[in-house]
């Protein structure tokens, strides 16, 4: 930005003066080993659970450092990305007063965690090719517009938002620009992840919900400056994040082989996909893609989603949608599910 940001005047007053509740845990800073926890009213007896977890989540933090090389403090961990997404909300957005931007077609939670936390949503629909429109977007900039919201890659489009685009809006926009990036690792751009030094008002969240094949375990990442992550912590819940999803988060993280192998595999099933869509006679636009779906538009969604159904096939119908009329989104499967969803396509 050209001006200087100052995250103090975007936070909450109460915010400003709330003395964050401290856990046992976070108190408790010594070394574990030979130690007897007579703090936290725990249930003495080891079955592997009966501890209260780390409450800052160390040891994923340190294998998600190794990963993305983004220090420890400039990280929040939350159950899911739809926890991280409210906290930044709660943190930063006035009840009854402050407005927050969207771009429909994107992701439906935005809009429901605006609506609990009595926030106004400011929609400037994307442009025909589902990109930005960054006048548009600005001019519907006030005194009170907290947050900018960009999906990249977008859901349920599937296409990324350009670079330009971006930049312009990080540099012009006076609040915070939250890119939620859940699909960043199907995609052919490289996260902004590698850009967060330069931009004090960005936000990154991601998920290893999606390529990380842990959609289970509801483990959500938020990436920002230290300043931003003190003053998510300071309102998070003290063990927001369970001691078995801590385990398997880190079991699944230290196999990052498997995990790059799964991608390309699902890169390889969404070109052939796309590739056998093209012949099917209802099937009448493919959208490109950078996530592990495709958006297609059909002759009639309603009816084509209930013959799939049919044949026991669940895909979603995104016709309520902005600019989605009669689209269809696909999830790319395992090869033997696309053989058998391209089948049944054949057969409408």
């Amino acid at each position: 930005m050209t001006e200087i940001f100052n995250i103090n005047a975007l936070t909450r007053e109460n915010i400003k003066k709330l003395e964050a509740y401290s856990s046992a845990r976070n108190e408790f800073k010594g070394l574990v080993d030979n130690v007897i926890f007579l703090d936290a009213n725990e249930n003495p007896f080891e079955n592997g659970i009966n501890r209260y977890p780390d409450p800052l989540q160390n040891q994923v933090k340190q294998i998600l450092t190794e990963i993305h090389k983004i220090s420890q403090e400039q990280m929040l961990l939350g159950n899911g990305s739809d926890e991280v997404l409210d906290l930044i909300f709660r943190a930063f957005c006035e009840p009854n007063i402050d407005n927050i931007i969207t771009l429909p077609p994107t992701y439906g939670m935005y809009q429901v965690l605006a609506e609990v936390n009595a926030i106004e949503v400011k929609e400037v629909l994307l442009n025909k090719n589902f990109q930005p429109d960054v006048d548009t977007i600005l001019s519907a900039v006030n005194a009170n517009t907290k947050l900018l919201f960009l999906c990249s890659p977008n859901n349920p489009t599937g296409n990324s938002f350009s670079e330009e685009a971006v930049l312009t809006l990080l540099d012009k926009f006076k609040g915070l620009i939250v890119i939620d990036e859940a699909y960043i690792d199907f995609s052919k751009q490289q996260s902004w992840l590698k850009r967060l030094e330069e931009f004090p008002n960005l936000i990154i969240t991601q998920t290893l919900s999606k390529a990380y094949g842990m959609a289970g375990i509801r483990l959500g990442i938020c990436y920002a400056s230290k300043e931003i992550i003190s003053i998510l912590n300071r309102i998070k819940p003290p063990y927001n994040v369970n001691q078995l999803t801590q385990q398997k988060a880190i079991s699944r993280l230290s196999d990052l082989k498997q995990i790059r192998h799964q991608i390309a595999d699902i890169l390889v099933e969404r070109e052939r996909l796309s590739d056998a869509l093209k012949d099917i006679s209802c099937v009448k636009t493919i959208y490109p893609s950078d996530a592990n779906f495709i958006l297609i538009k059909v002759d009639d969604a309603t009816k084509r989603y209930n013959q799939l159904l049919e044949q026991n096939i669940v895909i979603r119908n995104r016709s309520k949608q902005h600019l989605c009329e009669n689209c269809l989104r696909l999830t790319i499967g395992t090869p033997i599910e696309n053989k058998k969803l391209i089948e049944a396509f054949k057969s409408l």
